[in-house]
């Protein structure tokens, strides 16, 4: 199923089921308004690699869900947008439990913007996500 921007918007405000991308990363969005995006992520064994850490592209991709969102929040139906860019700071290692994610939207233009995101583990933030985006008109 394809979501439109409405549905995007609906999944944190009503309920609406996530897209597959979300539920297999086991993230839940609990807020998006406004060009702030807010959830949780919940890492188990699966996410964690050969050294016992989260693995650096599953931290880009809860990230990148959050930031989704963020930005769904700030546009109309007859929008639409996709990331051009996408570029992760680790800050200290994670860990299998929850990591909270907050993603916002820093700059937004008729054509570009920029979105960035926070992800906290234990009161400590483990990595700095930031992203560009192209903005379509439908």
């Amino acid at each position: 199923m394809k979501y439109s921007i409405t549905d995007l918007q609906q999944v944190a405000s009503h309920g609406l089921t996530p897209p597959p991308c979300d539920t297999t990363m086991q993230v839940t969005v609990n807020e998006a308004q406004d060009g702030v995006a807010k959830g949780i992520w919940d890492v188990d064994q699966k996410f964690i690699n050969g050294l016992g850490v989260v693995m650096g592209g599953f931290i880009s991709s809860a990230a990148d869900i959050l930031m989704a969102y963020a930005i769904a929040s700030k546009l109309t139906e007859n929008q639409g947008f996709v990331s051009i860019d996408l570029d992760t700071t680790f800050h200290r290692p994670a860990f299998e439990g929850e990591i909270e994610v907050i993603a916002k939207v820093e700059k937004l233009g008729r054509t570009l913007a920029y979105v960035v995101a926070e992800l906290v583990q234990n009161e400590k933030k483990i990595a700095t996500c930031v992203s560009s985006l192209l903005i379509q008109q439908k």
